[in-house]
């Protein structure tokens, strides 16, 4: 921190022995070093604390990018599901071709073709593991 040498120090320790005395240099210098060690002690405490905002700066930074992250991906699944609900099922395309009023009639709200998708999604999801096993059990 300061750019103090032997010399200097021992300059200010003859001129401290003729000032104060030599009964109360011991005490000033005591005291002087506790004064200094306490100082040392709030810089490093402030440089902790500086340093752990930072810290936490960057990993609210990094919480962001993967909420960033996370919501694009949901809104990809979220379209790929509504894409899935727009899709008419391969029975019902066959049912509407004879009735012109039975497709307005029958369309379900955006809502209920959505849940629609979704448990058809789940359905195709919990058969691909069960033929993965198939797969696994033929192969050994």
């Amino acid at each position: 921190m300061f750019d103090i040498g032997f010399l200097e120090l021992l300059i200010i320790g003859v001129v401290g022995l003729l000032v104060l005395g030599p009964e109360r240099l011991p005490r000033a210098a005591r005291t002087l070093g506790l004064w200094i060690a306490k100082i040392k002690r709030t810089v490093s405490g402030m440089q902790r604390e500086i340093s752990a905002q930072l810290e936490a700066e960057e990993l609210r930074q990094k919480l962001d990018e993967q909420q960033k992250k996370l919501d694009e991906g949901l809104h990809r699944v979220k379209r790929d599901v509504e894409g899935l609900a727009d899709t008419p099922p391969k029975d019902a395309g066959a049912a509407s071709r004879g009735d012109a009023e039975a497709p307005a009639a029958s369309s379900p709200p955006p809502e209920q073709r959505l849940d629609d998708a979704l448990a058809r999604a789940r359905e195709t999801a919990a058969e691909a593991p069960d033929a993965d096993a198939h797969k696994d059990s033929a192969a050994r």
